[in-house]
């Protein structure tokens, strides 16, 4: 059976697995795993019964659950389809939710089963049709599992919709093409081996499919969790031998502490090949602890994003030579500083294709090309990247982006608070940790944790904040009265 003439289309990475290696593990989560054979069969039936839903190729599939082994043939039938993939966070509330889904305007709304009303009464509000994904695997279970007639896909069109926050919190819809996202998961020209990869990361977020896709172009596999908990990362990795394992610095840290316990020190770690890090600043001493735990390894640190995929990367033996940098670019990207303002600048085939239906904010982010990164960049006489600052009012924690705007508004009505400003500090666990700067009113002052409180229900717990400063006043500049968030952060680094 042919497969896809239309270039680079991620579909077609199914159905040739599918036919060369049917027997081999694909997608492991648990107990649970899908050979190659079973997760294309099962994303054919699924696909079958989205096609009879009526789903056609550019329509959104927009899924709010949270991590499930069911999801990954959801994924391949939206690819077979060329049904635009777009998950939403499982940590927000049902209103942070309406807000990131509602501009993208699916056709149809994919929960789980603890989201299963809450689902229905957005679907209802937004005028679309929600599903439940333990209906769809039930109907898919009595569909058609042989391949779906060609879409007539070409490979620039959409693959996938990221949503991220800006400076306001606004949501914003990072398009990705088929052509991108094979390019940026591509294992090389020839499929050596490569071993199981353990992936921790949760399955809205681009870093749990961008892993997963890399593993099933290497036919390959990949083994999910359902939490980042140190406890089962360990054993994910000893009970599959894995070869390659990926965490932000925040979840490494939690790893490192497992493995120095009575319990953890009985894992065997001796079969990770690839233990990387990324998407924040990770400290040498903690790229030299990985180092000593994973004594195989070979350790390597990412700098990338939604937006512009893999931007540069810095290798083991770098590591201690070049502490704080994030290594030269990588092969298939160019990058340049703004002379004004340092921003860093990229360019090339990785480059997502825009923003959803946003053209206002596309145009502000790329130009003739060049993606802006929104981070203010330093390079060294031998090529290699060190990120020295934000460009633009955003928080990057533990690997998610938090507008700071939002924040601010969820705890201006706090009674205990008179004025607000919400900046990151450097931390060196989550990259940047968020802290309430908060002139208190007359009374007893807020406590962090009061806070914390009044942000249940309206914030996702990742973009609450840690930290709490009480001061006087907060800096503002003369002519608009804009918070100083630079002045705050340098105050507040100074003082600690």
């Amino acid at each position: 059976m042919p497969v896809g003439s239309g270039g680079l289309l991620v579909g077609d990475v199914f159905t040739n697995a599918a036919r060369a290696v049917p027997e081999r593990p694909a997608v492991a989560l648990g107990d649970e795993a899908l050979t190659f054979g079973q997760l294309n069969a099962r994303a054919n039936a699924v696909a079958a019964v989205l096609a009879e839903a009526g789903l056609r190729r550019g329509d959104r599939l927009v899924t709010w659950a949270s991590t499930d082994l069911a999801m990954t043939p959801v994924f391949a039938a939206a690819a077979k389809l060329g049904v635009v993939f777009a998950p939403t966070n499982s940590v927000l509330g049902a209103e942070e939710a309406a807000v990131v889904i509602e501009p993208a305007r699916p056709a149809l709304l994919l929960v789980d089963a603890e989201r299963a009303e809450a689902g229905k009464a957005l679907a209802e509000r937004l005028g679309t049709r929600s599903l439940t994904l333990e209906a769809l695997t039930d109907e898919a279970g009595d569909a058609d599992p042989g391949e779906p007639p060609p879409a007539g896909l070409a490979e620039t069109d959409p693959h996938v919709i990221f949503f991220t926050s800006g400076s306001t919190g606004r949501p914003k819809g990072a398009i990705l093409s088929h052509r991108v996202n094979m390019l940026r998961t591509h294992p090389g020209a020839q499929l050596e081996p490569r071993g199981a990869m353990v992936c921790p990361y949760p399955m809205f977020h681009m870093g749990a499919w961008t892993i997963a896709l890399q593993q099933w172009q290497a036919r390959d596999l990949v083994v999910l969790l359902r939490s980042a908990d140190p406890v089962a990362i360990a054993a994910a990795v000893a009970g599959h031998r894995a070869a390659r394992l990926n965490c932000i610095p925040a979840v490494w840290q939690r790893v490192l502490d497992h493995l120095g316990s009575p319990a953890g020190a009985k894992v065997d770690t001796s079969s990770v090949r690839l233990a990387d890090a990324g998407t924040s600043a990770t400290p040498v001493e903690l790229l030299t602890a990985i180092a000593r735990a994973f004594p195989n390894a070979f350790v390597r640190v990412f700098y990338g994003s939604t937006e512009a995929g893999s931007v540069a990367a810095l290798h083991h033996p770098d590591i201690e030579r070049k502490p704080g940098s994030c290594g030269p670019p990588a092969p298939l990207t160019e990058v340049r500083l703004d002379e004004g303002t340092g921003e860093l600048w990229v360019r090339g085939p990785l480059v997502f294709d825009g923003y959803f239906e946003d053209p206002e904010a596309t145009a502000a982010a790329l130009v003739d090309g060049w993606y802006r990164t929104g981070d203010v960049a330093e390079c060294d006489d031998e090529g290699y990247l060190a990120i020295t600052g934000r460009a633009r009012d955003v928080i990057r924690t533990g690997g998610e982006t938090v507008a700071p705007l939002e924040v601010e508004e969820a705890l201006r009505d706090h009674p205990g608070v008179l004025e607000v400003a919400v900046v990151g500090v450097p931390d060196a666990t989550w990259g940047e940790v968020i802290c309430a700067v908060v002139v208190a009113a007359p009374g007893p002052p807020p406590t962090l944790e009061d806070l914390r409180r009044h942000a249940e229900g309206r914030l996702a717990p990742f973009k609450q904040p840690r930290r709490l400063e009480l001061v006087d006043a907060i800096p503002r500049t003369d002519s608009t009265a804009q918070v100083q968030r630079r002045v705050l952060v340098e105050r507040l680094t100074g003082a600690r």
